[in-house]
């Protein structure tokens, strides 16, 4: 193998999610080790000559049970030292999910800009290159790093499954509040050019006190139309579920939701049972692990955002266009 060769890892937690990656690559993971301690601490290693090497390590920083999203975030932060302090030449952090990027603005006094901080973390290590799978706020993304953040977008595969099973319905793209009518815009053009016909847009209003989210106008309209509802994430479901209610009181004939990341945290079981909704779809950038095995692929369908994952890192590695890739 060449100095120049790409090199993969995935740490542990993401493991099953590099492989796919590395199978969609046609390159396999490279090894590594990582050690537990009876104190609670870890360390983390290559097991393979990283000298010159242009290297990714893939790893998604969500919570799960029995390893939490900062846990991740360290493991991460120490593996990409282990690596530069090996010579690597450049090393890109692959993270589906970023921990934190919601949390991009002091919404109360004093509060913390968490997304600034992580983003300080990563070039503390001298990490070369961040990916990740849309953050919540683009800009405040772009605007945390001082090194190059690439932002991957899920688009096209909501494109691909609707645009596969809609026929001739009149559909219209709803943003469950004001600050998604950019991305809910987005995906509306890419829709009408893959169906060849005009698509409508709506959005949702939506008010946040103390944690309750209420609103319920919807500006445009909905009635006699398949509703398909964007997010980028979905947490508890009740912005969702909100959404799906109130096109149906409409008159909306379907309605389907979609958004890249499935937390599915407290109620959202419950709430994804809402008759309103037909199908939500995810990505597997979150595996939907809180979720019964009787939901998945009934009321939610995942879609395989490995191959995405896998082309944005051969083109990064060989000086491809990643504009290209999301336009295609």
């Amino acid at each position: 193998m060449t100095e120049d060769a790409l090199c993969l890892f995935a740490l542990d937690a993401s493991r099953a999610y590099g492989k796919r990656v590395a199978a969609a690559l046609g390159s396999p993971l490279c090894s590594h080790e990582e050690r537990e301690f009876e104190d609670g601490e870890h360390k983390a290693r290559p097991l393979e000559n990283v000298r010159g090497r242009d290297v990714y390590v893939i790893h998604s920083l969500y919570g799960e049970p029995g390893i939490s999203a900062n846990d991740k975030l360290v493991r991460l932060l120490f593996f990409i030292g282990a690596l530069k302090d090996a010579s690597a030449a450049r090393v890109t952090a692959v993270c589906p999910y970023l921990a934190y990027s919601r949390k991009d603005r002091r919404t109360k006094p004093r509060d913390p800009v968490s997304s600034r901080y992580v983003a300080q973390l990563f070039e503390a290590v001298d990490t070369d290159r961040v990916v990740t799978l849309d953050v919540h706020n683009l800009a405040a993304y772009q605007n945390a790093f001082r090194i190059p953040a690439e932002h991957l977008e899920a688009r096209g595969l909501f494109v691909a499954w609707f645009a596969a099973r809609l026929g001739n319905e009149p559909v219209v793209v709803v943003s469950p509040d004001a600050g998604g009518v950019k991305r809910a815009d987005a995906l509306r053009d890419a829709l009408a050019r893959a169906l060849g016909r005009p698509v409508g847009s709506a959005f949702m209003e939506k008010r946040r006190s103390e944690g309750v989210v209420s609103g319920e106008a919807v500006v445009g309209e909905v009635g006699g139309m398949t509703a398909l509802i964007i997010d980028d994430l979905i947490s508890s479901g009740t912005t969702l579920a909100r959404a799906a209610r109130a096109c149906k009181a409409l008159g909306a004939r379907r309605v389907f939701a979609a958004a890249t990341h499935g937390m599915f945290a407290g109620a959202a079981e419950r709430v994804l049972a809402d008759a309103a909704l037909e199908k939500v779809l995810v990505t597997d950038a979150i595996p939907p692990f809180r979720l019964p095995p009787a939901l998945l692929g009934q009321r939610v369908e995942v879609l395989d955002s490995t191959p995405l994952v896998a082309e944005a890192i051969s083109r990064l590695h060989s000086g491809g266009s990643l504009v290209e890739l999301l336009q295609d």
